[in-house]
């Protein structure tokens, strides 16, 4: 569960979100629009626990976001897999050590972690890319790689931003089917976007509903997708 009471974010003497509330479901699917500048970014940032608001509360998978300590929202960061929307790789790490990185990171063996990433790479189509580097890759590869390691401690949120923004039609359509495909698994994914044809396309597919950001609130569009 994903829920913002009251939040209050500003920046340089700006109100970015004023009053913000939302509360999302586990195992929900939304996806989150508004025009450039309205903080799709930044909402993604306070559930990920990287940016805490002005006021208001933040709770995230039934925890108080303002009452973790250091350990406690390092801990709640695993269950939180995100994809960024410029990937954010380490160029001289290979794929696969990128893609491992978190697992590293959360203290987990290499012989561990390393269980799980053949099965992680071939899922999103880079089993054959595993020893190559990141400057390597298409675009497209680049976030599918973001998502394989977003997912790499089998989170029970993913949160992705603009996933794909900088890459083609087809390609969006299989960076969604990933999704979609994480949220049969019962995985709560919250997506920001601002491709209106993506969200259409998942209509057929996936429960869904369109969360829109607009002068510093959000609002439901109140229709399936």
């Amino acid at each position: 569960m994903i829920e913002l009471d009251d939040v209050v974010v500003g920046y340089g003497g700006r109100t970015l979100f004023d009053g913000m509330s939302m509360s999302l479901p586990q195992g929900s699917f939304h996806f989150l629009t508004g025009p450039s500048g309205a903080g799709k970014t930044t909402l993604l940032r306070m559930v990920s626990m990287e940016l805490r608001p002005s006021s208001g509360r933040v709770r995230v998978l039934d925890e108080d976001v303002g009452r973790l300590d250091r350990d406690g929202i390092a801990r709640m960061r695993r269950r939180i897999g995100v994809v960024h929307q410029d990937s954010r790789f380490i160029d001289h790490m290979t794929v696969a050590e990128n893609v491992r990185l978190p697992a590293t990171v959360a203290g987990q063996s290499e012989a561990t972690a390393d269980a799980h990433l053949a099965e992680l790479l071939g899922w999103v189509g880079l089993g054959d890319q595993a020893a190559q580097h990141p400057p390597e890759l298409s675009g497209g590869e680049r976030q599918r790689a973001a998502l394989a390691r977003a997912v790499i401690l089998s989170p029970d949120v993913v949160l992705a931003d603009e996933p794909t923004g900088n890459v083609d039609w087809d390609m969006s359509l299989r960076i969604l089917d990933l999704l979609i495909q994480l949220n049969r698994l019962g995985k709560t994914i919250l997506c920001a976007t601002h491709d209106l044809n993506l969200i259409r396309q998942a209509k057929s597919r996936v429960t869904s509903r369109v969360l829109r950001l607009k002068g510093g609130r959000v609002e439901q569009a109140g229709i399936d997708l």
